[in-house]
């Protein structure tokens, strides 16, 4: 049986490293997003112990990105790019073999809530004459797709050894 009180503290774990890798910018984008590390602790913390776990730890570190200083221009907005955003990368429970299926998964659910939002509350920001979903897909994919690759190269260095503990 899983100890939930091992479960809880290593949630918390992957809460504040994602909060403090969300501060660690290699790439800002102009109107909203990064390329980061912060993806990684909520999708190994989801392979690890699951959907219902992985979603919660992310809707948790969503509220606190949007506390700690979101772009809020509608309520629904602030919902789509924060802890709906973060929670969906819980889904790469969903896929936990090949390891780097889960990941995609994760940072793709991510993309599209990015994507929703983009299209809905940002489309302004679309050239004249531009489809808003083609716009906002390459906008947000141009910080999603480095986040994805750096996630996956990230994982498979540390995966062997968080393995190794136990569950």
């Amino acid at each position: 049986m899983r100890n939930k009180t091992r479960v809880l503290v290593e949630g918390a774990l992957a809460v504040a490293m994602t909060v403090a890798f969300s501060y660690i910018r290699l790439w800002r984008m102009p109107q909203g997003g990064s390329v980061t590390l912060e993806n990684v602790p909520l999708l190994i913390f989801a392979l690890r112990h699951g959907l219902k776990y992985g979603v919660g730890a992310g809707f948790v570190a969503g509220i606190i990105q949007l506390t700690l200083g979101g772009y809020v221009v509608h309520p629904v907005q602030a919902l789509l790019d924060y802890p709906l955003a973060f929670a969906a990368l819980g889904l790469a429970a969903f896929v936990r073999k090949p390891l780097w299926g889960g990941l995609t998964l994760g940072t793709i659910s991510r993309l599209f809530c990015h994507v929703l939002s983009g299209v809905i509350f940002f489309g302004s920001y679309a050239p004249e004459g531009t489809n808003v979903w083609l716009y906002s897909i390459i906008y947000n994919g141009s910080y999603m797709v480095p986040n994805l690759i750096l996630g996956i190269f990230v994982t498979y260095l540390v995966w062997g050894r968080l393995s190794r503990i136990g569950q």
